[in-house]
């Protein structure tokens, strides 16, 4: 345990560089609270998005960098701001026009158009929380709503009412000149209506923690800023969470990062001192618009996890957070690949390499071993020249390939089969291009057919890579590059595939040259 300790104190990996500056906080006395305290917000106005996962992903394999480097116990909280008003309508929900009339009521307040829960608020809450518990995080959930009205937040609530005027210097300057003039930190939640206004306040009385303000339709209401009479406007609401929990930790998109000093100031001005925080990059859709949860583009988590495995979604998360990454189905081939080359590599790898391997952060000390002796690149071309329908179509030809492999010894290989027939289905066949093979390329087809009746050796990617290698140097393809990419145009529709050896060695020699026979007589651009 202290030689782990010690790597991972110099640890470039960046989940073990934030957990040191989570641990620095405690360099002169723990944390009086008696853990440290990683958050994640949510704002739950539409659907849950992949980003979402991501965050707290992320700050999960940070929490347990810090587990590593510290013996202070540690807690994550999710924390869902499910009283904010419902601004728009979402898009992408049935019965929309049903939620028109409870504009700007608290999502809590709105009613469910999925006709399940007792709110939109609540189902979108369950939705993340049944997507978090799908990856075993270990969390503790918070709705904004019972926070506000059970009156854990009270104190610091009284405590912005005394210090408003501190609070609002800090607001007004980040602030256009008209927007000043009627902004106030405070949004009272009308008595009646239940709507989350946006009204300048008349008054703020630090002695009895009352706002006074006008409603609408011109009405004077008296209120208490306590027991979830009013809400905190969404910056002031950020440091006084802060405040009110005692966050060592959060971490937010680039969206945030302008406003981020502002949330820090209003903790410091409530009496607590500001967490680390971490700003990452946002995920794009295909187009490289931001995904947007009321928008409902890009990938969904449940649609990533249609055809490829919880892994390589979080493999994908970990990778460079603070680059914009475009979330497309197109990115799933390669981060499953990706994900078991670092499974494998990481049975060989010395402690420091290992805590840099991005499958330690996604598994801790239990990484398991891949069994994936075909790539799913190789599998999305097997679906395609084997015309697979299930995965029970690609395992003939994986047992020719390897006799001992089953779903039995190879689970990870069976599902990503199964994967693999769908993900060839639903995004590469209906893409295939075939195209015609030209004088050159048709020559040296020929004789790479020609050569592979001929084989008798071993039944092996190497060997056979070798004859193919050497049929397009002595035709003159130069760069060789050009040689394979003729061969994926003409026999399997693309522009890029797989080792071309191991894939003959997968398919079959037999097969093979009648592929390539189908593809020089044009039957597969037919």
């Amino acid at each position: 345990m202290t030689d782990l300790r010690d790597a991972a104190m110099t640890s470039k990996a960046w989940p073990f560089e934030e957990a040191r500056r989570v641990l620095k906080r405690f360099e002169k006395a723990p944390p009086e609270k008696g853990y440290a305290l990683f958050e994640t917000g949510y704002g739950p106005s539409g659907l849950p998005h992949i980003g979402t996962f991501g965050e707290v992903l992320r700050t999960t394999m940070i929490r347990r960098a810090f587990e590593v480097i510290s013996d202070i116990p540690t807690k994550m909280i999710c924390f869902s701001d499910d009283l904010d008003g419902m601004r728009k309508v979402p898009g992408n929900v049935p019965n929309s026009e049903s939620l028109k009339p409870h504009l700007q009521r608290p999502l809590t307040a709105v009613p469910d158009p999925f006709g399940t829960h007792e709110s939109f608020g609540h189902h979108n809450n369950a939705m993340l929380r049944r997507f978090l518990d799908t990856f075993g995080f270990e969390y503790d959930f918070i709705s904004a709503t019972e926070f506000y009205q059970s009156g854990q937040f009270d104190e610091v609530l009284k405590r912005a009412v005394e210090r408003y005027d501190d609070i609002m210097k800090v607001m007004l300057k980040s602030l256009r000149e008209e927007r000043q003039q009627t902004y106030s930190i405070f949004l009272p939640i009308h008595p009646e209506t239940g709507r989350v206004l946006y009204v300048p306040m008349k008054s703020v009385n630090a002695a009895d923690h009352t706002i006074t303000f006008d409603d609408e339709d011109g009405r004077e209401w008296t209120l208490p800023v306590t027991g979830g009479n009013v809400k905190l406007q969404w910056k002031p609401d950020f440091g006084a969470r802060w405040a009110a929990l005692g966050v060592d930790f959060e971490m937010f998109g680039k969206d945030h990062s302008t406003n981020a000093p502002i949330y820090s100031r209003i903790c410091e001005i409530l009496g607590t001192k500001a967490p680390e925080t971490y700003t990452y990059e946002l995920f794009l859709d295909e187009g490289g618009q931001k995904i947007s949860k009321t928008s409902g583009n890009g990938i969904s988590i449940d649609e990533w996890l249609t055809y490829a495995s919880t892994e390589s979604l979080s493999y994908f998360m970990y990778g460079k957070p603070k680059t914009a990454k475009r979330m497309h189905f197109d990115v799933i081939p390669k981060a499953v690949d990706e994900y078991h080359q670092q499974l494998r590599a990481y049975a060989d790898q010395d402690t420091a390499k290992r805590l840099a391997n991005p499958v330690y952060h996604i598994h801790g000390h239990n990484v398991p071993t891949s069994t994936m002796i075909v790539s799913f690149a190789m599998l999305l071309n097997l679906a395609s020249v084997a015309s697979a329908e299930d995965k029970e179509g690609l395992w003939g030809f994986i047992r020719r390939y390897a006799p001992d492999a089953s779903a039995e010894t190879h689970p990870d290989l069976d599902q990503a089969a199964g994967f693999a027939v769908r993900y060839y289905n639903d995004f590469v066949k209906p893409t295939r291009v075939f195209r015609l093979a030209d004088d050159k390329e048709r020559a040296a087809m020929e004789d790479l057919a020609a050569r592979l009746k001929a084989y008798d050796g071993p039944i092996e990617d190497e060997a056979i890579q070798t004859i193919v290698f050497a049929v397009g140097k002595d035709h003159g393809f130069e760069p060789l590059r050009d040689w394979f990419k003729a061969l994926y145009e003409v026999c399997l529709g693309a522009s890029q595939g797989p080792r071309f050896g191991g894939f003959i060695a997968l398919y079959g020699i037999d097969e093979t040259v009648k592929l390539i026979e189908d593809g020089l007589a044009g039957k597969l651009a037919g």
